[in-house]
Formats: C-alpha cells, structure tokens, sequence
C-alpha cells in the first residue's frame, strides 16, 4: 500500500494532523514499522482532510507552499 505522504509534513496544532495527508506524527510511525495497520490509518485520513478543510485551514500540496505576509 502506498504511503499517503505528500512530503508537505506541516502540522496542526489543534489536532496533531498533517496538513499533507492528515497522519499524526505516531501514526507515521506505525505506517513505517506496522504494515498491517495501514488499512485502519488510511481509512481515518479522507475525514481528517475534510475536518481540516472546513476549519479553514489550507490542505494537500497548498499547506506545503510558503504563505506571503
């Protein structure tokens, strides 16, 4: 199964979550070490994503790029 990284690995401080692929920073972790756990951890991720999205926050490859101030 293919990891759903996207190499932005910026993170939340509300909820632990990525804004790249929606993992907490164990669940990166387990990923890497627990292959049988990576169907569970996938599955949360598409709900995390759309949590973040309708706070407002910026998601995907976008929470990667520099913000201009």
């Amino acid at each position: 199964m293919a990891s759903p990284c996207i190499d932005v690995c910026r993170y939340d401080e509300a909820t632990g979550w990525c804004l790249g692929c929606g993992m907490t920073k164990a669940e990166r972790k387990l990923w890497k070490k627990e292959k049988d756990r990576r169907p569970a951890i996938r599955a949360v991720l598409p709900g995390r994503m759309a949590a973040l999205a309708r706070a407002g926050r910026v998601v995907g490859k976008a929470a990667g790029r520099k913000r201009r101030e």
